[in-house]
C-alpha cells in the first residue's frame, strides 16, 4: 500500500478514535505533502512523502529543544509524541555496519581516494541508502573512510 494512502486511512482512524495528537500531526502532514504537490509537479512519490515526513520529524526536534530550553515541557512531550506518531510511516534506518558497509563498497567503485571524491561518494550512497540513513550519519561515515 502506498504511504499516502495509509497516511489518509490514519487520518480517517485517527478521527474516529478522537485521537487529538495524532489528528494534529497526520493533518500537518498531509498538509505538507498537498503543498509540495502544488509547488512541484504534481503525484509525489513515496520516496519523495518519506522525505517531507523526515523534514516533519526534523521541524519537531528542533521545536522540542526550544522548548526545553523555554521550561515548556508539556509542549515538549506534545512534540515526541507526533514525532512518536510521524517516525511509523518512515522506512527502518540502516545500522552503522550497513552505512560503512554501503559507503565502502561506493568508494571502491568509485575509485575514491580522497577528500576531493566526496561528493561522488556521497551522491552514490546517498541513492544506496534510499532514505534509510540520515544525511549527517552518512556524511560523517563518508569522511572517516576517506580520511
Amino acid at each position: 500500500m502506498p504511504i499516502l494512502e495509509t497516511i489518509t486511512n490514519d487520518m480517517k482512524d485517527a478521527m474516529r478514535a478522537k485521537d487529538k495528537v495524532a489528528l494534529t500531526a497526520i493533518r500537518a502532514l498531509k498538509s505538507a505533502i498537498t503543498n509540495a504537490e502544488k509547488s512541484g509537479s504534481g503525484e509525489m512519490s513515496d520516496t519523495d512523502i518519506i522525505s517531507i515526513i523526515r523534514k516533519q520529524v526534523k521541524q519537531r526536534q528542533d521545536s522540542i529543544s526550544q522548548y526545553n530550553d523555554a521550561g515548556r515541557t508539556e509542549l515538549s512531550a506534545i512534540e515526541e509524541a507526533e514525532i512518536s506518531i510521524l517516525e511509523k510511516y518512515l522506512p527502518q534506518p540502516l545500522s552503522e555496519e550497513e552505512i560503512q558497509a554501503i559507503v565502502a563498497a561506493e568508494i571502491s567503485s568509485l575509485g575514491a581516494s580522497s577528500m576531493a571524491d566526496m561528493g561522488n561518494v556521497m551522491k552514490a550512497a546517498q541513492v544506496q541508502c534510499a532514505g534509510r540513513a540520515d544525511g549527517k550519519i552518512l556524511s560523517q561515515a563518508v569522511k572517516t573512510a576517506l580520511s
